[in-house]
């Protein structure tokens, strides 16, 4: 399978990376071609790795993942072309944090919308599946490292066949289908952005960020 990680921090390097180590083809994406941190990504990820603008990275791709900063995510992927997203699934990992009056960030969009609708909205022709980003970036891709992987994650997201897609990606991380939660269509990303400023302070009260959410029932 051919993978576009639009992003070059630390949530596309983990994606990215172990995308490649499963034997996939991956091209990083960023803004500007000559990205230092995404060529120095490229050269050691292995043969299957490359690097290339956004609209690189999203033609490239049968399966886009939106790894920007949720602030920036619209104007990416509008550096990425409609045309090169159209009809394909597109995972949004990405959360909508203000960082602009320091921390705690705030939410840019909230309550009535979501991040991931406004991609919906944005790109009507592309497949949007919300998840993964509601831990860090280290449990997104090997969930066994925290409670021997018995903890939860959320997806979200109008089109059946592409969540199954979706979830084939992540059981291929080490994600048990049981335990991860269908929770709708597009709009209840809302729901899963919403757990990010109770994740940070979690984060403040633990010292750390090895931990998850799990849904006890």
């Amino acid at each position: 399978m051919k993978f576009g990680v639009l992003g070059t921090g630390m949530v596309g390097n983990a994606i990215a990376g172990k995308l490649a180590q499963l034997g996939h083809e991956v091209k990083m994406g960023g803004r500007e071609a000559n990205n230092e941190k995404g060529q120095e990504w490229a050269k050691g990820a292995g043969t299957k790795a490359s690097y290339g603008t956004f609209a690189e990275a999203a033609q490239f791709g049968d399966i886009i993942v939106n790894a920007t900063a949720g602030v920036a995510s619209l104007a990416a992927l509008n550096a990425a072309g409609a045309h090169n997203l159209k009809g394909k699934v597109l995972i949004d990992i990405a959360n909508p944090l203000d960082f602009s009056n320091g921390m705690p960030p705030t939410l840019s969009v909230v309550n009535t919308d979501s991040l991931g609708e406004q991609i919906q909205h944005a790109f009507p022709e592309t497949r949007v599946v919300k998840t993964l980003n509601t831990l860090s970036c280290t449990l997104m891709v090997d969930p066994n490292a925290v409670a021997n992987g018995d903890h939860n994650i959320f997806i979200s997201g109008n089109d059946g066949q592409a969540k199954e897609t979706v979830l084939g990606m992540l059981q291929q991380f080490g994600w048990k289908k049981q335990n991860v939660i269908d929770l709708g269509d597009i709009s209840t990303a809302r729901g899963t952005e919403q757990l990010l400023p109770v994740w940070i302070r979690l984060w403040g009260a633990l010292g750390t960020p090895s931990f998850n959410f799990k849904i006890a029932r």
